[in-house]
């Protein structure tokens, strides 16, 4: 299809969308371009990790009348009848809501399980029960574990490294059952180490780039787990938005389907810093020689990772709008703008 025919479908036909985990950043990226598109979207978060002020910016952000569209229900997805009754409403749902990190599944394996596994199984069976067209939920680049292959391709997975990832691959084969014994149509997002404007900087779960982000903004040094030469492919958030949408409304049999969502190429963390302290660098002079600090790399971290994006592109017309380095630019000036305002 490709992503502008699927703009321009989305202005054809309005739709009603659930999104959980709306007030994350990818959940509240989604909002975002769903309200600008005209579309009816209703947004789910029990704020255990997203902020109210996601969802106020995302909104504005969106433009005149956004704010009639969007309709905001505060609920956690393992509430099951709180699901079924937004589900009620929705043609598609957008599954976000997540708890993410690796040390954060390390350290709560089963609070990291009630959210992951118990809040998916209970959203599929809202989406079962309503008769919703189609389920896009939010899988991980983690589920390839320990399989050495780059880049990585759907069919080839190892074993799951992190309480996290196991969280994500059995959220895969519920959905491949859920398929199976129900026709539901439901596609899985691998996510490539997304990153972009409204990702949380702070507490000890943050993730790499808003967290250097934020040091290197406050005058203070990065710290890297490792040796710093471990790569990963990084996907600017807008990327994510692109590939949900074409997931939801891409014709075609997608019954327990999965796909790669990156930019199919690969930095190292040592790379990744200096491209960051590079652009903030070029406002403050006095950072541009800053080096981080180096502690041990942390368990259940992969050493590398790079997405195959053949099956989404061929499949679904996905291509990246934005690379790493665009993406990085684009992250860096939100965060400036919003500590200078």
């Amino acid at each position: 299809m490709g992503y502008q025919d699927a703009i321009l479908a989305l202005g054809e036909r309005t739709r009603t969308w659930l999104v959980t985990g709306a007030a994350g950043f990818i959940g509240s990226a989604l909002v975002e371009e769903l309200c600008r598109r005209g579309q009816r979207v209703i947004g789910v978060d029990n704020f255990a990790t997203g902020y109210r002020e996601n969802l106020t910016d995302a909104v504005a952000a969106a433009g005149p009348g956004a704010g009639e569209r969007f309709e905001f229900v505060e609920a956690d997805i393992c509430d099951a009848a709180a699901m079924n009754e937004v589900a009620a409403k929705a043609d598609i749902v957008l599954h976000q809501a997540a708890l993410g990190s690796v040390p954060r599944s390390m350290e709560d394996p089963a609070g990291t399980h009630r959210a992951n596994v118990d809040g998916f199984v209970n959203v599929a069976l809202a989406c079962k029960e309503n008769g919703v067209d189609r389920l896009v939920y939010a899988s991980s680049s983690s589920v390839y574990g320990d399989h050495p292959k780059l880049p990585k391709t759907e069919a080839e997975i190892g074993t799951p490294l992190s309480p996290y990832a196991a969280t994500k691959r059995i959220d895969e084969v519920y959905a491949s059952v859920f398929a199976q014994s129900y026709g539901m149509e439901i596609v899985g997002l691998r996510y490539f180490n997304v990153f972009g404007r409204r990702q949380d900087p702070e507490g000890p779960y943050a993730a790499v780039i808003p967290r250097w982000i934020g040091a290197l903004l406050d005058g203070e040094r990065c710290t890297v787990f490792g040796d710093g030469e471990q790569s990963r492919d990084f996907c600017y958030v807008d990327n994510a938005v692109q590939a949900n949408i074409l997931a939801a409304i891409t014709d075609g049999d997608f019954r327990s389907a999965v796909f790669n969502v990156g930019c199919g190429e690969r930095i190292t963390l040592r790379e990744l810093y200096a491209h960051i302290r590079g652009h903030i660098a070029a406002s403050r002079p006095s950072l541009a020689a800053v080096e981080p600090v180096f502690e041990p790399e942390r368990p259940g971290d992969i050493r590398h990772s790079q997405a195959s994006i053949e099956a989404i592109r061929h499949e679904l017309g996905y291509r990246p709008a934005l690379a790493v380095g665009d993406g990085l630019a684009e992250t860096v000036a939100w965060f400036s703008a919003r500590r200078s305002s």
